[in-house]
């Protein structure tokens, strides 16, 4: 009887129809493709993991750093969502086994406005009856603008260094817009937030703001939603008119229903508050106020605020030489507040403090390399996010934001598409994908800094972590496509298995996509939710860029990183809240980690003849070089004469090492061939398989 061999086309194409795909793979779950002269790749089981460090976080990790400090100690940072419906999200480092969690802490205030100034003086003191034992390691957001001694003071601000005055009062420092001192022009203590004036049937409206500085075709800004005469304010307004130092007009967006006066908040001044945690602030008592004002060693130290932990559904992370930075995605903040956050593991504190002169709200930030620029995108400059916004500190200072003929800080905004819906630092250059394309961000310093280029159009990316670099390349996910961007520019990357991502796509959760590098085996993966499985990922399409073939499967990672100073690549699963380290072992985590594949028809003869298989020879490589050839692998026939027929199966064979040969004793037209292996500690690649068939007449 005559013999032939089973020689598989490398990759997976799910787009044929099984019949099309012969010799191809139809089907996969947990395997590879790694390079062989003769048939271009063979395929082996994938690698498996460990639980790094006996790591478990409290909710779902979504975003995941490693970096190395300035003493060589090593450290992973893991920022998890909110904890169930309403609790906060966890910002945590992991060192050497511990971790600590340094997860930002803040607090609100709405409350009426008690504020005074000193003629000639820029420093400025608040009283707060509500959070009290704030010190100089916190810093106060002023979301509602609040007019006193000739100062208009909103925005972030860090209190004071040597202002702690008791429980209840702390001061800041006034600045204009460059970040230069301002001083009060007189003293006061009568604060007063803007107040809108409405006229019934008309959309424009008076804005009483003292010493405001608009002028018309400026905006401003409404942090705090704000309800006058029917009409609901809320974002940026265009300033249309000013009648006064005191005065302007805006439009409201809904007409207002009646002629009326009210205070934005309703006349409460709104503060939230970060904190951060150092030193125990001196008590009252004796050198506490004036000379005498408090007897010998009476009084009692005031406890510092500490607030609660931030809420958050993703994170981003980087590293500044030794110190982690952070800025959380908070969708649902009122007002928007999504702040850029530094840790500094030499320094020790408890939590991650605010950057006060950073923008209060971001959608996102990388660190820019050579140059060492911190880039935050859907940015801002009013507190109203402008999802077009790029904005970048000074070099080598990530304190200095402001823009001056003296430092390298700066801004742009990308003119075309709705969003920048995600930043990577690439090969060469920042690269910024709007909704609609893709641009370069390439440093040029100054006068400019910075130029923007559209290099792609119609090539969007899909979610902020679906875009990742590889050997130099870029690859992403767009909306219905994945992309590359190298020396030829930007290409389309064909798919063969387009239709199992796309068509199962849940696209109510697609932020939740995460792209994963493995360098080692040059393989790019997304891990992505699907519509059948509940809107957390659950599902992998993973792409070998040196061998330009597909594969897919069941397993789901809410963060990634690379291969990096902690070792092999690390991933989050999201079911189990495990932290682990992959390519570690052969199995996943201690479980048989289950690999199979089914390929395509293969046509056994042409015309109407019947072929019949007694024999199957299997040849694999049945464990890890030098280990134990010890794998177990099981092997079913699918056989059909039709490709619309419902299959035979024979089978499962199980093979080891030891077996000659299987005997199927089948007949058909076309079969496919499904292998998998659950066993414990094993390793297989395919090789030559061969079987022995005959003609069996005609059907």
């Amino acid at each position: 009887m005559p013999h032939s061999s089973i020689k598989l086309v490398p990759g997976v194409n799910e787009n044929a129809t099984p019949a099309l795909n012969e010799a191809g793979f139809a089907t996969s779950n947990l395997i590879r493709f790694i390079y062989d002269t003769a048939q271009g790749a063979l395929v082996q089981k994938l690698g498996g993991w460990t639980l790094y460090q006996g790591t478990s976080t409290a909710a779902i990790c979504r975003a995941l750093l490693a970096w190395e400090d300035t003493n060589a100690q090593t450290h992973l940072a893991y920022g998890t969502q909110n904890v169930g419906a309403t609790g906060s999200a966890n910002l945590s480092v992991l060192t050497n086994g511990t971790s600590q969690n340094i997860t930002p802490r803040n607090s609100s205030d709405s409350i009426s406005p008690v504020v005074s100034t000193t003629s000639g003086s820029n420093l400025v003191t608040i009283t707060d009856t509500t959070t009290t034992g704030l010190t100089n390691y916190d810093t106060v957001y002023i979301a509602t603008q609040i007019a006193v001694g000739g100062l208009v003071l909103f925005g972030q601000y860090a209190i004071d260094p040597n202002g702690f005055i008791g429980g209840t009062s702390y001061t800041i420092y006034a600045t204009d817009v460059l970040g230069n001192p301002l001083a009060a022009t007189s003293t006061s203590s009568t604060p007063a937030l803007a107040q809108f004036a409405t006229t019934s049937g008309s959309s424009t409206v008076t804005v009483t703001l003292a010493n405001h500085g608009y002028t018309v075709g400026s905006t401003f800004p409404v942090l705090v939603s704000t309800t006058v005469g029917g009409a609901t304010f809320y974002g940026q307004y265009l300033v249309t008119s000013v009648t006064s130092s005191s005065a302007f007009t805006i439009n409201a967006t809904t007409t207002p229903t009646s002629t009326t006066t009210g205070f934005m908040n309703g006349g409460n001044a709104y503060y939230l508050y970060n904190f951060g945690v150092g030193s125990i602030p001196a008590g009252t008592g004796y050198g506490i106020g004036t000379y005498g004002g408090g007897g010998y060693g009476t009084g009692t130290a005031v406890v510092p605020s500490t607030g609660t932990a931030i809420a958050a559904s993703d994170w981003s992370l980087d590293n500044w030489g030794e110190v982690l930075l952070a800025c959380p995605v908070n969708p649902a903040a009122a007002p928007q507040y999504q702040p850029i956050y530094a840790w500094d593991p030499l320094y020790g504190a408890p939590t991650a403090t605010v950057i006060p002169n950073a923008p209060p709200v971001n959608d996102g930030f990388f660190v820019a390399m050579p140059q060492r620029q911190v880039i935050a995108w859907g940015s801002t400059f009013t507190g109203i996010q402008d999802p077009l916004l790029i904005r970048w500190c000074d070099v080598n200072d990530y304190t200095s934001w402001i823009a001056k003929i003296t430092n390298q800080a700066g801004s742009y905004r990308i003119p075309k598409g709705s969003r920048i819906v995600g930043c990577i630092q690439g090969p060469q250059q920042g690269l910024i994908w709007t909704d609609l394309g893709v641009w370069s961000m390439q440093y040029i310093s100054q006068p400019y800094v910075y130029s923007f280029n559209e290099i792609g159009t119609g090539c969007g990316l899909i979610a902020r972590k679906a875009a990742a670099a590889l050997n130099g390349v870029v690859y992403w996910m767009g909306p219905s496509q994945f992309y590359s961007l190298s020396g030829d520019g930007v290409q389309p990357v064909s798919c063969p298995i387009w239709d199992v991502i796309f068509q199962d796509l849940d696209q109510n959760n697609l932020q939740k996509i995460r792209v994963a590098v493995n360098s080692r085996f040059s393989e790019i993966t997304w891990f992505y939710p699907t519509m059948s499985d509940g809107g957390e990922v659950n599902a992998y399409a993973k792409y070998n860029t040196s061998l330009n073939v597909w594969d897919y499967g069941t397993m789901g990672r809410s963060a990634w990183i690379d291969q990096s100073v902690l070792g092999p690549p690390i991933g989050a699963d999201p079911t189990s809240l495990n932290i682990y380290q992959h390519e570690t072992s052969n199995n996943a985590n201690g479980q048989p980690l289950v690999a199979t594949f089914t390929t395509g028809y293969a046509a056994l003869s042409d015309g109407d003849m019947l072929t019949y298989i007694d024999q199957v020879w299997p040849d694999m490589k049945w464990g890890d070089y030098a280990g134990p050839q010890n794998a177990t692998i099981s092997l079913t026939f699918n056989v059909v004469n039709y490709p619309g027929d419902t299959p035979q199966t024979f089978g499962p064979y199980n093979v080891t090492n030891s077996t000659q040969y299987i005997s199927p004793r089948f007949r058909g037209r076309l079969v496919s061939v499904t292998l998998s292996s659950s066993d414990i500690n094993s390793f297989w690649r395919i090789g030559n398989i061969r079987y022995r068939w005959s003609p069996d007449g005609r059907f």
